[in-house]
């Protein structure tokens, strides 16, 4: 009788998971990553705006990222309807999201994953069954015509879908967007891993205590204080998980208004 060592039972055991996972078609993202687990499957609709190209959709947006692709994301981003977006504390969030029960879903029910970077606001003059698509409380992704076509033919202009929160799993630091002016300090957050999201914030000068930031909308928070010629660090809060990071001197002492710096950590 052929005989079989630990390590090749362990090799066959994994094949035969990978196999079984590839049939049922279950997304392969981690599952906890960086303090975040995902969350279970709920139903909603989507729809798209922008081309096919992503051009019109890769500037703006509510959350104040301004270029996506400057900031990360490319063209893998969705508006949230108000109840997802939460007045802004949504902004950064990442979702996986499937076609379900539609003609004009590709087959295999492929999933894409996006970040939440926009607002798809209320429409009253519509129902919410028949144009108000992203009326309170339904949950309603306007994706990018790019993310919307890796689900479904475009054609069908809206479908319902399956989708949950996942982790966010990104490149590098924390990114800090500075503007204001010399006694304002208005802070936009990007690349956040984990739970994506920034429940409250803290500055500090060199010559500084810790400073409280107000939200001020999207993913930007504020100070009103003086603290140019002062190298800044930065404390922040999931508003998910409650975890904090320090962003240590993740602006230089000469650092100013309009520019972007990265800091060496993340959640983790």
């Amino acid at each position: 009788m052929a005989s079989f060592s630990r390590s090749s039972t362990l090799s066959f055991f994994l094949l035969c998971l990978m196999w079984m996972m590839m049939m049922i078609n279950i997304p392969t993202i981690a599952a906890v990553y960086h303090g975040y687990r995902a969350g279970p499957w709920e139903a909603a609709h989507a729809t798209f705006y922008g081309d096919q190209t992503g051009a019109s959709a890769d500037m703006g947006g509510a959350c104040g990222y301004g270029n996506l692709y400057s900031a990360g994301y490319g063209t893998e981003t969705a508006a949230l309807s108000s109840t997802l977006f939460q007045n802004g504390y949504g902004c950064g969030t990442c979702y996986q999201i499937r076609c379900v029960q539609s003609p004009h879903c590709y087959s295999g029910n492929p999933y894409t994953t996006i970040t939440a970077t926009n607002l798809c606001p209320p429409n009253w003059n519509e129902p919410s069954d028949d144009g108000g698509w992203c009326n309170p409380p339904r949950s309603h992704f306007d994706m990018s015509q790019p993310a919307f076509m890796q689900i479904a033919d475009w054609h069908a202009g809206i479908v319902p879908v399956m989708y949950r929160r996942v982790p966010c799993q990104r490149k590098g630091g924390i990114q800090f967007q500075i503007q204001g002016n010399g006694y304002w300090l208005l802070v936009y957050v990007m690349n956040v891993a984990g739970a994506g999201d920034v429940g409250n914030m803290y500055v500090k000068g060199t010559k500084t205590g810790w400073i409280s930031m107000s939200h001020n909308w999207g993913a930007s928070y504020q100070a009103f204080a003086t603290l140019t010629g002062q190298a800044l660090s930065f404390r922040l809060t999931s508003e998910t998980t409650g975890l904090s990071v320090i962003a240590w001197n993740a602006a230089p002492s000469n650092w100013y208004f309009g520019m972007t710096y990265e800091a060496k950590t993340n959640f983790h």
